[in-house]
């Protein structure tokens, strides 16, 4: 294992890996540590849940962009099914959605220590403030990640690092803690200050963009775990968007809310899914993944997209099995809304305990 002890035998680089988000936090701790000459590589971190458009780009350009402008290399770590595990199983709970953020951490610095001798690092720097997020930036919280990560006393937060003990860079006179700050809470005054200091004059992100602490989000997700053991990343992807109608355990219906959900939906649709796009009139397009629902099922779904629809009577809906047959299925009559809203997956209840989180789902009106 690549450790504490070890960096000490070998004897440390001046090199780390920063985990850049494309935050404002990250930014300026790496900028902190060019201050000292530390060498510096970034791992930005994206997946499914990711939040955080900044114009026409989302966090993982700007974390490019950035890094560009600090001439640091970035490499990119995709979040997968191994994530998604996490997600729902969540060791040590979830936050007001379903984000587990405590193992959210731990995943991530576990990868990152597997990829520092690689990158010929010695350790690692955080943009993380104590105090600044409940659940994750505690003392309590970060004791406990570091130590189940494998990375106690390999993370240096430089914005904080004087509310901590020493790290071993510090500890090895690597890094001088005297040039080190003591930001604590969630007040961001001192970071714009510096970033006045920077030159950083753009910093989108400053909450972070995590889908899952949507509570529509982690209501679908739920659903998706309950009625798919074997679900797959898009099954994943699909939960970010849409409305989302549980028909049985079966068959759930995903449908779009504007053309670019609709085109979204056809982009992912897997060989298999069956695609029901409105034909026309102005409507939605709605997928069943995995599967074809089979004729009894297209009353109630073309009965949704006629509801959602402007038809005012006319089109009709074409029914595609990715990957196989296409038909024509005729309008019918709008669903009614109660039974519309007896379908709808849109009620999140959750049971919450300091080692595990067991989330219960249910239906409502």
């Amino acid at each position: 294992m690549w450790s504490g002890k070890n960096l000490v035998e070998m004897g440390m680089q001046k090199k780390a890996v920063v985990l850049l988000s494309g935050g404002l936090d990250s930014t300026l701790a790496a900028h902190i540590m060019l201050e000292q000459g530390i060498e510096m590589e970034a791992v930005h971190f994206t997946g499914v849940f990711c939040n955080c458009p900044s114009g026409k780009s989302g966090c993982g350009t700007l974390a490019r962009e950035i890094a560009s402008e600090m001439k640091i290399p970035v490499r990119m770590v995709f979040k997968g099914m191994d994530y998604l595990d996490i997600v729902r199983t969540a060791p040590h709970g979830y936050g007001r959605g379903l984000n587990p953020c405590i193992d959210c951490r731990i995943y991530m610095l576990r990868k990152v220590r597997h990829l520092m001798p690689e990158m010929n690092a010695s350790f690692i720097v955080t943009g993380e403030v104590l105090g600044q997020r409940p659940m994750s930036q505690h003392r309590d919280a970060l004791r406990i990640i570091e130590q189940e990560s494998g990375t106690t006393g390999l993370v240096l937060r430089p914005l904080s690092a004087r509310h901590f003990p020493l790290t071993i860079p510090e500890i090895e006179g690597i890094v001088d803690r005297e040039k080190l700050l003591a930001v604590s809470g969630r007040s961001r005054s001192a970071q714009i200050q510096l970033a006045r200091k920077f030159g950083i004059s753009e910093y989108p992100c400053p909450a972070g963009g995590c889908l899952l602490t949507d509570k529509a989000v982690a209501v679908r997700l739920l659903d998706l775990f309950s009625h798919t053991p074997n679900f797959t990343l898009t099954d994943a992807r699909l939960t970010t968007f849409g409305r989302h109608f549980r028909v049985d355990d079966r068959i759930k219906i995903v449908v779009g809310r504007n053309k670019q959900e609709n085109e979204k939906l056809e982009v992912l649709a897997e060989i298999g899914s069956t695609l029901f796009i409105s034909e026309g009139f102005p409507g939605p397009t709605a997928i069943v993944s995995g599967c074809d629902p089979g004729e009894k099922y297209n009353p109630i779904i073309g009965g949704i997209i006629a509801f959602y629809g402007k038809s005012n009577g006319h089109g009709r809906i074409r029914k595609k099995v990715v990957g196989g047959a296409e038909q024509d299925v005729p309008l019918p009559k709008p669903l009614p809304v109660h039974i519309l809203n007896g379908m709808r997956i849109n009620q999140f209840v959750a049971q919450k305990s300091d080692a595990n989180s067991d989330a219960m789902l249910s239906k409502g009106i």
